[in-house]
């Protein structure tokens, strides 16, 4: 992501590095951290460490046959052993939160990560905005800003005050910088009162629902480009460019293959069937599990991670799901 400049001189986060560790883990403590929300902590059966994390990082859960879901890393990143998520029992989950919420210490699933399309950029100060669930990487975010002596504020907001989770452990901070905001008490969070005026040095990191997420981008049009940071839970609507829809080649570098994209699949199907190793996950443009390096063409971005200047600049893309508007494609691989 694109910081921008602060106007203070602020300590910048190191990125999760994106290797793909997979191993089975133990479940060591399901805990409840509101209603409907459960803690997942695993860690390495014989207690190894496990590879370091960036607030804003989220791991792989291999749930089943077809069943992968993707959840946010919400513990201590100085914690080398264990790692921590929430999980909400979602009404119209696909089977993930309810087999997560049916596991139990002791047992063991399948775990690939970290890695991170979230990271926290250094800045003089953050407006963090928090919606449900969406407050599991908001967590770390915190401790880092605050154990780096940046200025923060938190706008938190909820269906009701029992289902919001981990407010136990935001009570420390104290109310003058953490606002919780019920909706059956408080009505919907205040946006145009934390973000009606542009902060100098200031970033807005926010995951929640889309419709927090559309209301925050719109709220921000007028801040400096770069000031906004968003995750979202499922893919944003995205229009296909015009030119994008029929067949283009697809040139596999360093494999030294020449293959065609038709109009009815996607990228990376054609690499799989080629025979190219290539991982995925989410297939819908959210995780950005399948993020590769493009050497060459116009590329069609249609996935929800990338910022309007990442696609600009034309240097990666989400495979699953983006295409190309030129004849050709290259990409290194």
């Amino acid at each position: 992501m694109t910081a921008m400049t602060a106007t203070q001189e602020a300590p910048t986060s190191a990125a999760t590095v994106l290797r793909e560790f997979e191993a089975d883990l133990a479940v060591t403590a399901v805990s409840d951290a509101a209603e409907g929300v459960k803690t997942i902590t695993l860690a390495s059966p014989d207690r190894t460490a496990l590879p370091p994390w960036s607030p804003g990082a989220h791991i792989d859960l291999v749930l089943g046959d077809d069943l992968t879901r993707q959840y946010s890393l919400c513990g201590d990143t100085s914690d080398g052993t264990t790692w921590r998520i929430g999980v909400l029992a979602a009404p119209d989950s696909r089977g993930g939160s309810v087999r997560v919420h049916e596991l139990k210490a002791g047992d063991t699933v399948q775990v690939r990560g970290p890695r991170n399309h979230f990271p926290l950029v250094g800045a003089a100060s953050y407006q963090f905005i928090a919606g449900g669930i969406g407050i599991t990487p908001i967590l770390a975010m915190i401790a880092e800003a605050e154990a780096a002596g940046a200025s923060w504020n938190l706008l938190y907001g909820g269906r009701q005050r029992a289902s919001m989770a981990f407010l136990d452990e935001l009570e420390r901070y104290g109310q003058d910088r953490v606002t919780i905001t019920p909706q059956d008490e408080r009505g919907h969070l205040d946006l145009a009162d934390c973000l009606g005026t542009p902060r100098p040095g200031t970033l807005v990191y926010c995951c929640g629902p889309e419709g927090l997420l559309t209301a925050v981008e719109e709220a921000c049009a007028a801040w400096p480009a770069g000031s906004l940071h968003i995750e979202r839970f499922a893919p944003k609507a995205v229009s296909a460019a015009g030119d994008s829809a029929g067949t283009f080649e697809l040139v596999l570098q360093r494999s030294g293959l020449t293959l065609r994209v038709p109009p009815d699949q996607s990228v990376f199907d054609v690499v799989s069937q080629a025979g190219v190793s290539v991982l995925g996950s989410c297939f819908e443009g959210v995780c950005g599990t399948c993020e590769q390096a493009v050497l060459d063409g116009a590329v069609d971005h249609r996935d929800s991670i990338l910022s309007d200047e990442e696609r600009e600049a034309n240097e990666y893309m989400m495979i699953c799901v983006s295409r190309c508007r030129s004849a050709r494609l290259t990409l290194d691989l």
